[in-house]
This record gives C-alpha cells, sequence and structure tokens, in this order.
C-alpha cells in the first residue's frame, strides 16, 4: 500500500509542477529569447509550478526551439531519452514545426516531430510569450492524464 501511494504521490508532485529543459536545436535565437522571456517574472510561469532545470534527468517538459540539424539530432533524441518518464516535448517557432525559412537548408534534418513525440506545437516566427506560458500549462495538464 505504502509503495502504490508515494508512486503516486511523486507523479502527482511531478506533473503539478513540471520541470523544463530548454534545448537549441539550430535556431536563429529569436525563439530562444521568446522563451526566456516568457519563464521570466513578467509572464509568471512558476504559477502553473514551471521551473527551468540544467539537466534532462530532471526534466519533465523538453523545449525544443529551431531546426533539426544533421549535428544536434543524434543530440536532441539522447536527452529526450534521458527524460524519465512521464514527460513532454513542446515544439516552439515556425522552424522546430516545418523548418520556416530554412525548410530547404542542406543541413536540416527534419521537424522536432520526426525525431521525437511532440505533445504541443507553438507557431510563429518568433511566437508570442503568451503562447508559450499557454502550451507549457497544457504540457502540464496532459502530464496529469498520463
Amino acid at each position: 500500500m505504502g509503495g502504490t501511494f508515494s508512486l503516486s504521490l511523486a507523479k502527482w508532485a511531478r506533473s503539478s509542477s513540471p520541470w523544463l529543459l530548454h534545448f537549441n536545436a539550430g535556431a536563429c535565437n529569436g525563439c530562444d529569447i521568446e522563451v526566456l522571456s516568457a519563464i521570466c517574472p513578467n509572464y509568471d510561469p512558476e504559477r502553473v509550478g514551471v521551473l527551468l532545470k540544467p539537466s534532462p534527468r530532471h526534466a519533465d517538459v523538453l523545449v525544443v526551439t529551431g531546426i533539426v540539424t544533421n549535428q544536434t539530432k543524434d543530440r536532441l533524441i539522447r536527452i529526450y531519452e534521458q527524460m524519465p518518464e512521464p514527460k513532454a516535448v513542446v515544439a516552439v517557432g515556425t522552424c522546430a514545426i516545418s523548418g520556416g525559412v530554412f525548410h530547404d537548408a542542406y543541413n536540416r534534418a527534419g521537424s522536432v516531430k520526426d525525431f521525437v513525440p511532440v505533445l504541443m506545437e507553438v507557431p510563429g516566427c518568433p511566437p508570442r510569450p503568451e503562447k508559450i506560458v499557454e502550451a507549457l500549462a497544457i504540457a502540464a495538464s496532459k502530464l496529469r492524464e498520463v
């Protein structure tokens, strides 16, 4: 009984306070600036429990910006595999979703969803910080359902 209770308590705690890991797969830094703006006190993502963490082993949500290049695709997959379950991926920006202006670039390996399962996509070049916070809140609610 105690093991089941502690497991459900840990699952509730992780889904109520998702920890983020931000990964720049090859962005022009426009989306990165908006992601950093979204996690600052001005937009207060901590109201939904969001915290930025430096390690994939502690992260619940992977926020990916930019096109996935040939050099970063293996790193993206490795980071995703190192994250504990349940986990979610949020693709931020047009480049992460479809390639954007870099769609036909020689070094583009594909979109984020070609390599890892994406839960939420935040379109825009760059997207508004409010939309990023909204996507993070939705990802947190989806983690509760798992």
